[in-house]
């Protein structure tokens, strides 16, 4: 079995972007501070260590990069983090000026175990506002199968690093245009590299620097069509007031159009100021998102580290059919051994080195990046304001669109109290007010059974008054005792059996009351149950709350439900009673009100039975969105709720409403999810029409969700045997 407790079980691949104090035209001094960085990263766990272009001179140095002195010096220097590096795990990236065919080129060198894998020339160099570069350096752009030499550069390795004899043999006899073997001094030199870790599925990337990055059509673009998940940019830019924006709108844009991470690395204030100034950003985005980001204009070095789903990034790319088309489109092929003039990328292998993650400190061993509690909802970057706006507004325009082509009459619900039927009332509502029609065109009715309380009916009164809507009450209790008794049922006779077929018949007649009462009063019936109750079957199939003629709720799941309607208690839409009878409907406890309270006076609790809405979701949005393995959601949910003490929670979620859950907590609910997930298929087969509202997704058979009903759940249960079920295997 494989360590449960480290990242790279699951998929990640920690990563740090540097900006390291630099002395202009000290190329020692530099490397000095880059081996001193890559030290500290390495022993962090990263495998992988960018820092910005030029970094071994400084890219300020301008007509000093045309001075022998400098580029002897800059070889020396590079020669000496080469050797530095063997005792890393991690790979370096390093910028450097380096001579080829009578041009001067900036580049970027990647360096691993004392190994130069290869050089990556800069592609477009700027020559507007403040950069000057094409007075000294030459574009790389369309080089090709080319090689390098690298003067007093310990460039004796095979190319393919980390592979057996028996693999370079082989490799050898299978490439004919060109192979780098034991004893050659030249190492691949062009922007068609794309290295790749043997040890790390997915652990692919390009280099490109500064400028290729601001064109229209990136290197780094083809690279991702070509395989690359991963795209690494060594940067110079100097600060000026809005670059910062400028650059994060580039790299998040690259990140997610190419469904890849990116890593940006820029020199820091350390740079000459006689014209300029630095700020040494260093970030990292991930399809889109930022991962992590170190502080800029910070004093000394500064290192961030990072870590990037691969699993992530590789789901993206297999579920977005857009884009292969788009490679083939564009011809970008990927070879091991690349035939000369072709436009292809080669691939250069090594062996990265998986860290012992083990031996690491506590905080350390943990993933380096946010993993939000509340993945449906987002992290701290998001505005929860306007996400909530959106998803209400999505729902009320929904809504306008079917009442508009029905052109019913009335609109019928059934009001419990609860936090669906709420939220499903309130959608009702605005779209009224939108239609410009009146309220009373929403016919509310509260259908109290058998454990109803009055706690939740006084809510629904509640709540209809102050929004303005008629609420009627028809008390199902005398149809339902009818039916059980025509069918034998114990409780007919007297006994409390509280059994399921007792549950149905009256989550049934509720139903078939607003069916009938639709057809009477010309309305359609507006459903409730929302996407959590879909994922684990919790909803009677057929003439049950499973039904209905169109569910605004069903694309919502119930832990984002909760924070659209704390949002909804500060609008003005609800005020005074409107808005308390909205807080206590939040601080009730979550209950199909279908078998009556204990002995004790405690009400059947949903969660007891299907386990905490907050795990399930979690649960749901992984496998749903990304199609993770059950272990490695199990990994996320163990960073996200075992410590309550830890990271962001959404506001309205305060002291004992702040949960933490153990990993075999987590293992137990997440069984139950993938059971009932399985099994209860078939109502999700034969739902009823309802707007996806989220980009985790939804469960629609016509849209997101297509599934078998009779699928088996066994792999994926046999996959939860991977998480450790005691503190001694957890540790």
């Amino acid at each position: 079995m494989s360590d449960f407790s480290s990242i790279y079980s699951h998929g990640y691949v920690r990563v740090a972007t540097c900006s390291p104090e630099v002395v202009v035209a000290d190329p020692q001094r530099n490397a000095q501070a880059i081996i001193a960085a890559a030290r500290v990263v390495s022993a962090q766990g990263a495998v992988l260590a960018v820092f910005p272009e030029l970094s071994l001179t400084g890219y300020s140095a301008e007509d000093l990069f045309l001075q022998d002195a400098l580029l002897r010096a800059s070889l020396e220097a590079l020669e000496t983090v080469r050797a530095a590096s063997a005792e890393f795990d991690a790979a370096l990236i390093v910028g450097a000026p380096l001579h080829w065919r009578n041009r001067l080129y900036n580049c970027a060198v990647v360096l691993h175990h004392g190994n130069v894998l290869g050089v990556v020339p800069k592609s477009y160099i700027p020559n507007y506002r403040e950069f000057y570069e094409k007075r000294h350096f030459a574009s790389g752009a369309g080089l090709r199968n080319a090689d390098i030499e690298l003067p007093g550069v310990c460039t004796d390795a095979p190319w393919s690093t980390g592979l057996s004899e028996e693999q370079r043999a082989e490799l050898a006899q299978t490439e004919e245009a060109w192979a780098y073997t034991l004893g050659r001094d030249t190492v691949p030199f062009g922007p068609d590299l794309i290295f790749s870790a043997s040890d790390i599925p997915g652990f692919d990337f390009h280099v490109e620097i500064c400028e290729d990055m601001w064109v229209p059509i990136p290197p780094s673009a083809r690279a991702a069509l070509a395989g690359a998940q991963v795209l690494v940019n060594l940067s110079g830019s100097p600060v000026t007031v809005g670059r910062e924006d400028d650059r994060d709108l580039l790299i998040r844009g690259a990140s997610a159009r190419c469904a890849a991470a990116y890593i940006y690395a820029a020199n820091g204030e350390w740079e000459s100021s006689t014209d300029l100034a630095w700020d040494g950003q260093t970030v990292i985005y991930e399809c889109g998102e930022k991962i992590a980001a170190g502080q800029r204009f910070s004093a000394g070095h500064s290192a961030t580290l990072g870590d990037i789903d691969l699993d992530r990034i590789r789901q993206e790319r297999q579920r977005n059919g857009s884009f292969n088309d788009n490679a083939l489109t564009q011809g970008t092929e990927r070879d091991e051994y690349s035939n000369p003039g072709t436009d292809s990328f080669r691939t250069i292998h090594f062996t990265a080195g998986i860290p012992d993650m083990s031996a690491l400190s506590p905080a350390d061993q943990r993933l380096h990046r946010e993993v939000v509690r509340f993945p449906f909802m987002g992290g701290s970057e998001r505005n929860p304001d306007r996400d909530c706006f959106e998803a209400f507004s999505i729902q009320v325009y929904a809504l306008i669109t079917r009442l508009r082509a029905t052109g019913s009459a009335k609109l019928i619900i059934g009001v419990s109290g609860g936090l669906d039927s709420t939220h499903a009332l309130l959608v009702a509502c605005r779209a009224m007010d939108l239609l410009e029609r009146p309220r009373t065109d929403i016919l509310a009715y509260t259908l109290p059974g058998f454990a109803t309380s009055q706690h939740t009916k006084n809510n629904a009164y509640a709540l209809c008054e102050a929004l303005g809507v008629p609420l009627e009450e028809i008390d199902i209790r005398p149809a339902a005792r009818q039916m059980l008794a025509d069918m034998g049922h114990p409780f007919a006779g007297g006994e409390p059996v509280y059994d399921l077929t007792f549950e149905n018949v009256q989550a049934g007649l509720r139903t078939d009351y607003l069916f009938r009462l639709a057809g009477f009063h010309g309305g359609i019936v507006l459903g409730t149950g929302d996407l959590s109750e879909l994922a684990l079957g919790w909803c009677t199939f057929g003439v049950g709350d499973h039904m209905s003629h169109y569910n605004v709720n069903a694309g919502m799941p119930k832990t984002f439900m909760q924070h659209v309607l704390r949002w909804m208690a500060r609008q003005d839409f609800l005020a005074g009673a409107g808005a308390q009878a909205l807080t206590d409907i939040l601080d009730t406890e979550i209950s199909p009100e279908l078998v009556p309270a204990d002995a004790g006076g405690a009400l059947q609790s949903t969660q007891e039975k299907i386990g905490p809405y907050e795990l399930q979701d979690f649960t749901l949005y992984f496998a749903l969105r990304y199609g993770f393995l059950p272990s490695k959601i199990a990994f996320l949910a163990r960073e996200a709720w075992g410590d309550s003490s830890r990271g962001f929670w959404p506001e309205g979620i305060e002291g004992d409403a702040r949960h933490a859950y153990s990993l075999a907590e987590i293992k137990k609910w997440m069984e139950l999810f993938y059971r009932r997930f399985f099994s209860q298929q078939f109502k999700r087969s034969t739902l009823p029409n309802g707007p996806k509202i989220l980009s985790g997704g939804s469960l629609s058979p016509r849209g997101d969700w297509r599934m078998p009903s009779d699928a088996t759940s066994r792999v994926w249960l046999a996959d939860l045997e991977n998480i450790p079920s005691t503190p001694t295997e957890d540790a």
